[in-house]
């Protein structure tokens, strides 16, 4: 029996944008992260992209997509973007710029625009899975989405395994 996937924000903005994508439920877990999400799916971390919510020291907010085993150096996107401070939103802000539950948030169909940046390598990445607007749910696209629909920048800011941030 085929489980029924609902019609998310996400999934609208990606039919909208014309995206080709295949749709993923799996048992979210609570703070299971990336690492259930791909185990539940048996694809490679590395390939589920992370939909981060960060803002500056002036409170504006920025989304970076990143790698599901990787982190973000908040230092060398601070430095990248010409910011003296860029820090991660506390959830209940990250759930009011973008509409979207933490754990559930998409790149795709956010409630309020703001400036995307994609991790270089994610883009030579044959296929990625991407959070598809709730828990539970993944979906399957081409990299190229991130740069056409998002007008994603692509930036380098992943941190170093072991470094501090």
């Amino acid at each position: 029996m085929a489980t029924s996937v609902p019609v998310t924000q996400a999934i609208r903005a990606l039919r909208a944008g014309g995206v080709a994508f295949e749709t993923h439920t799996y048992a979210y877990v609570e703070r299971g992260g990336t690492a259930a999400s791909s185990a539940a799916l048996g694809v490679p971390e590395h390939g589920v992209i992370k939909t981060l919510i960060f803002e500056t020291g002036r409170g504006d907010p920025l989304c970076v997509l990143m790698h599901g085993d990787c982190k973000v150096s908040t230092k060398e996107l601070a430095r990248v973007l010409g910011e003296k401070l860029i820090r991660p939103c506390e959830p209940a802000v990250a759930e009011r710029h973008t509409g979207y539950q933490v754990g559930g948030t998409s790149a795709f169909g956010m409630r309020r625009a703001m400036p995307i940046f994609v991790e270089r390598s994610v883009l030579a990445l044959p296929t990625l899975w991407m959070n598809g607007g709730r828990r539970g749910l993944l979906v399957s696209l081409q990299p190229e989405a991130l740069l056409r629909v998002l007008g994603a920048k692509p930036v380098d800011v992943s941190q170093a395994p072991g470094a501090a941030s």
